[in-house]
């Protein structure tokens, strides 16, 4: 134990769990702030609460470390809702904010509001820090609630509205836990019989199907499931979140399930008879609100958290164990066991794939002008490079960065947005800080880069080389057709008064960009993007890609059962 501020100790602390990143609004800590100056940790200070959550959501992502997040007692709320995405995504954070004295309760204080019990529903911990003895343990607790088990934020309210209870002396210790620095901390294995069991139960099945959720991306284990599918002979879906767990140019690989899918991997885990879950919720967007896989299909499921296991289908067999290690285990086990023969069932698959790809050929290959996202795609595939990192905010731009992007080296990954509109360009900075080195590349819709826009500036002060595409269609345009069921026809709502509800007025983001300290391009010929990205890439600076696209263009739904199969 030594004499210091709890400034100091709090800077030392996250020096030794290894944080690059710190992502802020002041003024928070000031103090630990300044101590971080010398220790070569990068302070970001952003032009929103909600924005410094979202970077320190995408940098924990892309690191698998817990990203820092930091506001005074004010900017409580609006750090609160920045971690739902988090939360969602089971994304380590550890989000610190300032809190009310005790002294000045039921006072009514300078900008006292209540928000404690805010953090409840978007934390796994959220705890007061009110003396300056407890921030050590309890930051210690911070970090091994982020990392342990489903990852997910934290939250610590430190005493004083900008966290003053910090600038104190005390007796301090300020020791870590190594072994908490990134996810996972543990790699529980299962049984045996376990192992020897699962084994026995896909070999009864004609037609098994791996589906790779974002346990596989959190305990990094694509190249465990990799070889054990390869093993087996058997095809491999994957939730939106796991998109990356295998290349989309294997041949086991059938693309994206749920929601924002390709209709060909939902047709191939509805024909399945056997389904397994490795590191995946079972959640409504991976399975299209239960409906892929039908109810009554067979489910073996592997997660690391035993209350996800049969929470949304009932198990023929659970396993409860990190992603890694288990499908670690079952490799072993499987080399000295001859698999059955699932040769008619992959060219069954395979044939769903090449359907899909023959349907959307001439859609990606498209010389349309405005441009159509299913080209933009392509173009971003064919010019990522073979570590690069695909970042999509939600909605329309999760349904065509989902399906039609291929990732086609095991060294690409991909971050998508659970769900909060906007996420997209704040979270693709936290990604580019954890990832300095590799080209990171943000998909998003215009309607999704004006929430957070404000943070190019960000992006230039900081040097943040990331460069976002923007589907530029001058709308909200995945809104039309809820606004045409609203005002009774498409006639109708097109005169709303004094414009269409979806429709924005015309906007130029490479002259914006330009005007924020960034690079501005801009794109209205197919056949320029590929060369625009890769000297987008090469600049290495901040750069906005404007590529002016069709307003009239949709990502299909979701293939179900209840479909007629084919295109």
């Amino acid at each position: 134990m030594a004499q210091m501020t709890g400034s100091r100790l709090f800077a030392e602390m996250l020096r030794d769990y290894e944080v690059s990143h710190v992502f802020y609004i002041p003024a928070i800590m000031l103090g630990a702030i300044a101590e971080m100056e010398a220790m070569g940790i990068k302070r970001i200070m952003t032009h929103g609460e909600k924005s410094a959550a979202y970077m320190a959501d995408g940098y924990a992502r892309a690191s698998r470390k817990p990203g820092i997040c930091m506001s005074q007692q004010i900017g409580g709320s609006n750090l609160a809702a920045g971690l739902r995405d988090a939360y969602m995504a089971s994304a380590p954070l550890i989000a610190i904010t300032g809190g009310p004295p005790t002294h000045a309760h039921y006072k009514n204080g300078y900008q006292e509001v209540e928000d404690m019990s805010q953090f409840d529903s978007v934390t796994k911990f959220n705890a007061r820090v009110e003396d300056i003895s407890r921030i050590p343990d309890l930051l210690r607790q911070a970090f091994r609630d982020a990392t342990s088990g489903t990852p997910g934020p934290v939250h610590l309210e430190i005493r004083g509205p900008h966290g003053q209870i910090a600038n104190a002396k005390a007796e301090l210790d300020p020791l870590v836990e190594k072994r908490y620095i990134r996810t996972p901390p543990f790699r529980p294995m299962v049984g045996e019989d376990e192992i020897q069991a699962t084994l026995n139960l896909i070999k009864k099945y004609k037609k098994p199907i791996l589906l790779a959720g974002g346990g596989v991306i959190s305990s990094g284990a694509q190249e465990a499931l990799r070889e054990f599918a390869e093993q087996l002979q058997i095809p491999v879906a994957t939730s939106l979140n796991g998109k990356a767990s295998i290349s989309d140019n294997h041949p086991l690989a059938v693309g994206v399930a749920g929601s924002y899918s390709r209709e060909c991997a939902n047709r191939a885990v509805c024909d399945a008879d056997l389904v397994f879950f490795v590191g995946s919720k079972t959640g409504g967007q991976t399975t299209v609100d239960w409906a892929v896989p039908q109810p009554g299909t067979a489910v073996i499921q592997l997660d690391i958290n035993p209350t996800e296991l049969g929470r949304n289908y009932p198990n023929t067999i659970s396993l409860n164990g990190d992603a890694k290690a288990v499908l670690q285990q079952l490799s072993a086990a499987a080399k000295k066991d001859k698999s059955a023969d699932y040769s008619a069932w992959l060219s069954h698959t395979q044939a769903l794939v090449k359907q899909w790809r023959d349907h959307f050929k001439p859609l990606l290959n498209s010389n349309a002008m405005p441009m159509r996202p299913e080209r933009i795609c392509q173009e971003i595939s064919n010019a990522l490079p073979e570590d690069g990192v695909v970042v999509s905010d939600t909605g329309h731009s999760g349904m065509w960065t989902g399906a039609m992007i291929q990732l086609n080296h095991p060294g690409q990954s991909y971050v998508r947005c659970a769900g909060s509109m906007g996420w997209g360009f704040p979270g693709a900075m936290g990604v580019k800080c954890a990832l300095p080195d590799q080209t990171v590349v943000c998909f998003t819709g215009d309607g999704a880069f004006y929430y957070h826009i404000a943070e190019l500036e960000t992006a230039a002060r900081f040097n943040i080389n990331l460069v976002v595409v923007v589907n530029n269609n001058g709308a909200l345009n995945q809104e039309i057709p809820l606004w045409d069921s609203a005002y009774g026809s498409k006639e109708a709502a097109a005169k709303a008064d004094p414009n269409p509800l979806w429709k924005f007025e015309p906007i130029n983001f490479a002259e914006l960009a330009e005007s924020l300290g960034c690079v501005g391009m801009r794109v209205t010929d197919p056949n320029e993007l590929q060369a625009t990205l890769k000297k987008a890439f090469a600049l290495k600076a901040p750069v906005v890609i404007d590529v002016v696209s069709d307003i009239n263009a949709f990502a299909k739904k979701a293939w179900t059962p209840k479909d007629t199969y084919g295109y």
